[in-house]
């Protein structure tokens, strides 16, 4: 990164071109393509996700009136918005998929001595999804309910650096139970989750991998107690149990033992029943590993605000999921930039800024170092006052 590049071209640098090739050359990405290339259609698509534009024709029209600037941010030539909708229906989102996955191994080793506030040697993931609802009559093909279409994001986040490192898109019937048929569980490794990921065939699927869950009992939750420790009910904790399932259905697909840590939460005035197969850790950890559950939550809110994923600017699936997965690469590219510039900054402050000065030639290290969010109270002594008399 140098003076003399555009900021965008500083943040596009950070994907390695020859990694880009041979993921396009594995989908057959620029077959029988002439002159507007998958990199074009990334820069495009990125483009627009980083300075916020609302449509195809917005983001067109935006690098059009920059002609001077084209070949410099990456282009060879304008841009025309059939071109760019042609290519979001009809190339492969495996391809951006597969570069969102590099990226995020990328950013996943900057982050990983990140300090955190869970005292365990583990890593730990979130699992959780969102609901993005569309209009039926042009999104046909998510049906979700009678009258309305959406697609969901199953997402896992690695809560230590905060990173999604697995992302599913479906329809929005798609149940979110059925995402733990798909993952491949690490060993030692800790699954924290809603009660709405209750089930016990995918619940033991993770307890034979080696892996340990942390998941919210349902209410109507069936067990024999085996054993109880003794808590500090100061802290709010309630009990500490070993526990075996009752049900017929649940005691056959999930034969082991289980531990029943209650917790109570004199702020909110809620009682909260937590289920793992980690017996090791002390009870107040496994409240913490559940309460960390909500950064999910906070990744979701933060790329609905500030990334175009709710407003799709294709009808197809491959469009739909191609916008998404630009949109994931466009999030951690902000996140990698910031961690290698050490900023203190949040990433919505540094997204803030690229965006306004996507297409300036100020080095991007001087411009993010540069952000001032505090006040100064140091008088003006050259400023006139106009109530002197």
């Amino acid at each position: 990164m140098h003076q003399g590049t555009y900021v965008f071209s500083q943040l596009m640098s950070l994907i390695h071109r020859q990694s880009f090739n041979r993921l396009v050359n594995k989908y057959n990405g620029n077959y029988r393509v002439r002159s507007f290339s998958c990199w074009h259609q990334f820069l495009c698509m990125s483009f627009g996700q980083l300075t916020h534009r609302e449509s195809l024709r917005d983001i067109v029209t935006c690098l059009n009136a920059h002609q001077e600037k084209l070949y410099h941010l990456g282009f060879t030539q304008g841009v025309k918005r059939s071109t760019l909708a042609d290519a979001n229906e009809n190339r492969d989102y495996r391809i951006y998929e597969s570069l969102a996955y590099k990226l995020i191994v990328k950013a996943r080793k900057l982050y990983q001595h990140s300090p955190t506030e869970i005292d365990l040697d583990h890593i730990v993931y979130a699992l959780d999804s969102t609901t993005i609802e569309l209009c039926l009559n042009v999104f046909w093909w998510a049906r979700f309910r009678k009258h309305k279409a959406a697609v969901k994001l199953h997402t896992l986040l690695d809560v230590k650096c905060e990173i999604p490192c697995f992302i599913h898109i479906s329809d929005g019937k798609y149940h979110d139970v059925n995402v733990l048929n798909i993952l491949e569980f690490e060993p030692d490794a800790f699954y924290v989750m809603d009660r709405g990921y209750t089930d016990w065939n995918g619940l033991y699927k993770i307890h034979q991998s080696g892996a340990f869950f942390v998941i919210r009992a349902k209410k109507n939750l069936s067990c024999q107690r085996i054993y109880s420790r003794q808590v500090d009910k100061s802290t709010g904790l309630r009990c500490d149990q070993t526990v075996r399932l009752k049900g017929y259905y649940a005691s056959k697909n999930y034969p082991e033992k289980l531990r029943r840590v209650k917790f109570y939460d004199a702020e909110h005035q809620v009682q909260y029943v937590y289920l793992t197969n980690h017996f090791e850790a002390e009870p107040m950890q496994i409240v913490i590993l559940y309460l960390n559950r909500w950064k999910v939550e906070i990744f979701f809110k933060w790329i609905k605000q500030h990334l175009r994923i709710k407003r799709f600017w294709g009808e197809t699936p491959n469009a739909v999921k191609t916008q998404i997965w630009i949109a994931v690469c466009t999030f951690v590219l902000v996140a990698i930039l910031k961690k290698k510039l050490n900023s203190q900054h949040s990433l919505n402050e540094i997204l803030q800024i690229l965006s306004v000065s996507a297409l300036s030639k100020m080095p991007v290290n001087q411009l993010i170092t540069n952000i001032n969010t505090k006040k100064s109270n140091t008088p003006n002594h050259n400023q006139l006052n106009i109530f002197d008399l």
